[in-house]
């Protein structure tokens, strides 16, 4: 995989099934790795440092079985068949995708056990795994198949296998994860032109909702403009985030700090993400400025440089640039992020010693930040900045 660097377990990317293999439990060997294709993929020396977790006691029988080392991601689902047949009355086998370390795997689940249970058929109807041994065909066949579902899942995602009478249909189905709650005091912006929407197929609390978000009101905000209870508005919100017609970002406001992200350097070389980023950024009925200047306010956001000293030291008018729509697409595209505030109580003074920001120490935890903090109280930053200042009992964390 290319720029593999770029990945990391947790990083929610998916990836290609780079092997698979059949494991069983030799009544004389012990754990043994039977087949698996490509070739020589899992060496001895890995297999048998995970083995135990492969073959597992029999709490962990039918269950899906993550395994993860510095290099790859092993899922399998462990089975037992019961049968007086066997050396010791029982066979066990497990059926396993191997992954890069990285790769979200939660979408391989459902075939692993598919599949698990279509060999388990086989097993018993014909003894197909226990008897590859003896039966050259056996082990062949499996091979194949293997060979076969690792092909077609990487390709198309489906794949269908037929073995005498029995067949199955395998297919990936990929999990979208729910989005986040939504908060008072975050912003819902377009992810696209909202123009090209067909509104009048949303709801009637949606199509109450979309005349409001304009990238500026808060989600409160919206609530009370649209004349809708709020947590009606949250639910429309986050629906519409899920289908991905709208991001939700922090409150604009020009008292604000933020600071670049690695991001920002693929601006410098993406020819596409800088004309997407020109057309966004410009003043309407301006032409185009320039990418230059564009690239330069960005470098100079950081901590306690706010957009009021951006626009002093640039004047983005000038430079035919709307500061806003550049910070909601650096936000958007993750080129910069917001550096929050959030106050803390620093000391514990007596009922005589009470600062001016008395009334709101119940919200001076280090957990709440401005934005969350004047959308409940229902004041601005500013006055909330200036409570603090003339408060030696508040500390601000910058994050």
């Amino acid at each position: 995989m290319e720029n593999n660097a770029r990945y990391y377990e947790g990083c929610g990317k998916e990836g290609p099934i780079r092997c698979i293999f059949f494991c069983e439990f030799h009544p004389t060997a012990g754990p043994k790795l039977t087949c698996q294709v490509p070739e020589d993929f899992i060496s001895k020396e890995k297999f048998e440092a995970v083995s135990v977790f492969l073959i597992p006691k029999e709490q962990l029988l039918r269950s899906i079985l993550t395994i993860t080392t510095s290099s790859i991601k092993i899922l399998g689902f462990p089975m037992r068949i019961e049968d007086k047949k066997y050396p010791r009355n029982a066979y066990h086998f497990n059926l396993c995708f191997v992954c890069d370390s990285w790769a979200r795997t939660v979408q391989y689940e459902s075939v692993v056990k598919k599949l698990s249970d279509f060999l388990t058929v086989l097993e018993i109807e014909k003894s197909f795994l226990s008897h590859m041994e003896e039966n050259k065909h056996f082990a062949s066949r499996l091979r194949d198949m293997l060979q076969q579902i690792l092909q077609q899942l990487n390709s198309c995602g489906m794949c269908t296998l037929v073995e005498g009478t029995a067949s199955t249909h395998l297919k990936v189905i990929n999990q979208r994860r729910g989005p986040p709650p939504v908060l008072d005091h975050q912003v819902p912006v377009f992810v696209e032109n909202p123009d090209s929407f067909q509104t009048d197929q949303w709801d009637l609390t949606t199509q109450q909702v979309l005349p409001f978000i304009d990238g500026i009101n808060h989600v409160s905000k919206i609530a009370a403009l649209a004349d809708v209870e709020n947590n009606l508005v949250k639910t429309c919100l986050q629906n519409l985030v899920f289908y991905s017609v709208v991001r939700m970002i922090p409150i604009f406001q020009y008292s604000n700090c933020y600071s670049v992200t690695p991001k920002l350097r693929i601006l410098a070389t993406d020819v596409k993400l800088q004309d997407e980023c020109i057309r966004t950024v410009t003043r309407t009925g301006f032409q185009n400025p320039n990418l230059r200047d564009i690239f330069r306010m960005y470098c100079s956001m950081k901590h306690g440089t706010s957009v009021k000293d951006l626009c002093l030291r640039f004047n983005p008018q000038s430079l035919r640039i709307d500061e806003i729509r550049l910070i909601q697409f650096g936000i958007l595209r993750e080129l910069i992020r917001r550096v929050q505030k959030y106050p803390v109580v620093v000391s514990k003074p007596n009922d005589q010693i009470r600062g001016e920001a008395s009334s709101l120490y119940c919200y001076f935890t280090g957990q709440q930040s401005y934005d969350e903090i004047c959308c409940k109280v229902g004041i601005s930053s500013q006055q909330l900045e200036s409570l603090i200042e003339r408060d030696y009992n508040v500390a601000i964390i910058l994050k």
